[in-house]
């Protein structure tokens, strides 16, 4: 029974496995928003923003909703006020998500997972119920709904982020593979967009959407921590329901906090931090100087503060890779669907084949998770060498990951700034693969250069400030509509120069692990020079 002495390992795998699971149909789905808006528009919501003429001469300016009969003469031209709205509705969901990670993040860390996912659980319902229970006459509800509902997912992803550490030497092929689920999960959107044309109301798909939030507490209840899942993991940790019915923390987790005295409930990943290279908190994190020696067993091991992680250089370029990546994916999914009627000349067939394509290919990024951890994890298993610290490994191992992830966006919005409607597909790749390399090597880059006790703050914090410039998403979409009159192409071509910035982010980590090296080898010749003086030195007291 799960609980029970040998049951560990398969509640570990229970757990990872309904983890994937999770983030595959639940946690991105508001990142299928382009099949979601192919729905609403068809349904008519915020139609009143389309200028309505009568016997319109330009077939490209016609757009006509399910609900008109053929012998109606009255068509739509010029809806670009209906696509700002919709774009807009995912502009404000987005920021939403940001602005609100750090608090969030503060949460996750105080008050544990329980906590976290009880707070995500309800956000996704009522995200879900709002959508049921809309209309076109009510479309302003879409605004709460899908700020509800990306929000409650990236909760969900990032409590989910932590089973990685039930699995040391595949941690970050964990959580690389959930970041591909989570990618994937898009496509339940183009999902209900199927059953929509097969007259299935989407309303009824988002009513047993919300039924499946018991998944959600099942989860919470006996499958994760109540707090949080440590790294290094102890022996003998345990979490959960145990077969007498209690929580696991009444035993398993219990010793930590009796053996630490006073520790905080939120402050358990503390203890487990057994990174003597984080010790100087005016440094930069992994610095090689902090382990001068061997620290004494009666002196407590000092964490990193979090002031200190924040002001360090490591975060801030780490603040401008994810900034920069998330500004320019948020933008492109927010204006999807104008720029396919744009490039297809507002043929509907197009935009729906396109459409389906795009959300085809985010159901693959389950299969793109695996390859950003597989190339981070690719040292595990292998000697260190002399004096390199698992961490330092660790991070060196990263600087590739990020260098790829930087490329990809690069090539992604120069695909973007191209007016060729085929090239679109090799966008949708890029935009997917991108996605699955951004959010798996964010959360593996946090747990690697920062104490695990600050991770959900480190998260929230850096999604938070990246939503001030999410902010810019308001005046570059009235840009492109009022003065480019629906043209991107200057903005796409000033975002793919602004990607240039995010390659300074693996440049500095390949150059701090490169020195940290050298000084590894000056201080091993230094104690080599050392040892053969003393030598020297005692066979002449021998003389």
């Amino acid at each position: 029974m799960l609980g029970c002495g040998g049951g560990a390992k398969l509640r570990h795998s229970l757990t990872v496995a309904s983890g994937f699971i999770e983030n595959l149909c639940f946690s991105g789905i508001a990142y299928g928003w382009a099949s979601l808006v192919f729905i609403l528009k068809n349904d008519g919501y915020f139609s009143d923003l389309c200028d309505i003429t009568a016997n319109a001469s330009d077939p490209s300016d016609i757009i006509t909703l399910s609900g008109e009969r053929p012998s109606d003469n009255i068509i739509q031209s010029d809806c670009s006020g209906q696509d700002e709205q919709f774009s807009l509705v995912f502009t404000v969901a987005s920021f939403s998500m940001n602005f609100l990670r750090f608090p969030l993040g503060f949460l996750f860390d105080r008050f544990g997972t329980m906590a976290t996912r009880l707070l995500a659980t309800c956000l996704y319902t009522t995200g879900t119920l709002l959508i049921t229970v809309s209309s076109p006459e009510q479309s302003a509800l879409l605004f709460p709904a899908i700020s509800c509902l990306i929000t409650s997912g990236m909760l969900f992803y990032t409590t989910n982020a932590q089973v990685g550490n039930l699995f040391d030497s595949h941690r970050s092929t964990v959580i690389s593979v959930y970041a591909g689920a989570f990618d994937s999960s898009a496509a339940v959107f183009l999902i209900i967009k199927f059953l929509y044309e097969k007259g299935v109301s989407f309303h009824s798909s988002f009513l047993v959407l919300s039924v499946c939030s018991v998944i959600h507490v099942f989860r919470t209840f006996f499958l994760m921590p109540k707090t949080h899942i440590p790294y290094p993991l102890p022996d003998r940790y345990a979490y959960g329901v145990s077969c007498g019915g209690r929580r696991w923390e009444k035993g398993g987790e219990r010793g930590e906090k009796d053996r630490g005295g006073a520790e905080r409930k939120g402050d358990v990943n503390a203890r487990y931090q057994n990174n003597a290279v984080l010790q100087k908190a005016d440094r930069a994190p992994l610095q090689l100087q902090d382990k001068a020696g061997p620290s004494r067993p009666d002196q407590p091991e000092r964490v990193t503060s979090f002031r200190s992680c924040v002001l360090s250089w490591f975060f801030l370029w780490h603040l401008v890779w994810v900034a920069v990546m998330q500004f320019c994916h948020f933008l492109f999914i927010a204006t999807v669907n104008p720029m396919l009627n744009r490039l297809a000349n507002r043929d509907q067939t197009l935009v729906s084949q396109y459409t389906n394509a795009f959300a085809f290919t985010q159901l693959c990024g389950v299969l793109c998770g695996p390859w950003n951890g597989l190339i981070m994890d690719r040292h595990k298993g292998k000697p260190l060498a002399p004096g390199e610290t698992k961490q330092e490994a660790d991070l060196r191992s990263s600087s590739l990951s990020l260098f790829l992830t930087s490329l990809q966006c690069l090539l992604f919005y120069v695909c973007v700034s191209s007016p060729l409607l085929p090239l679109q597909y090799l966008t949708f790749i890029l935009q997917v693969l991108n996605s699955a390399f951004i959010y798996g090597g964010h959360q593996a880059f946090l747990t690697i250069a920062f104490p695990g006790c600050h991770f959900g703050k480190l998260s929230g914090l850096t999604t938070s400030l990246s939503a001030v410039v999410l902010l810019l998403q308001f005046p570059v979409l009235h840009l492109i509509r009022e003065l480019l009159h629906g043209d991107p192409i200057y903005v796409n071509v000033g975002l793919t120069l602004l990607t240039l910035l995010t390659f300074i982010h693996p440049l500095h980590v390949h150059l701090h692990c490169r020195s940290l090296a050298s000084q590894r080898r000056a201080r091993t010749e230094q104690e080599v020079t050392n040892s053969g003086s003393e030598v020297t030195c005692n066979r002449l007291v021998g003389m």
